[in-house]
């Protein structure tokens, strides 16, 4: 489970499409805002879940995303922060930020800064 945050534009579905294509998903990867869910079949499948239209961990509750979160696939969710605490502490996550010149940054936690590397 890969959780992504970051605001509007920060490039969280872009990151999603990446992931995908290592996956080897052939068919085109668009943002679930929708439909909550989207899967997409690869070397394993891809569940895209875009949690932007709810709106607290109640609602989150009863999208029955079980099946999803124990499948055998990759599951990358944007929005996390609206499912609460309901997501697995060990799930990557991932924060990005769409900066004021017009690139993008990753921050992962628990990750060394390469600044840090010697």
């Amino acid at each position: 489970m890969i959780l992504l945050e970051g605001p509007l534009a920060a490039g969280k579905t872009t990151l999603t499409q990446g992931i995908a294509r290592g996956l080897g998903v052939s068919e085109p990867v668009t943002s679930p805002t929708y439909t909550i869910v989207s899967e997409y079949p690869g070397r394993l499948i891809l569940y895209h879940v875009d949690l932007y239209r709810i709106h607290d961990e109640e609602e989150f509750l009863q999208l029955g995303l079980e099946e999803v979160f124990g499948g055998d696939g990759v599951c990358v969710i944007e929005w996390p922060e609206r499912a609460g605490s309901e997501l697995p502490d060990a799930a990557m996550r991932i924060r990005l930020h769409a900066n004021r010149d017009g690139s993008r940054s990753i921050d992962v936690p628990g990750c060394l800064n390469p600044s840090q590397v010697r």
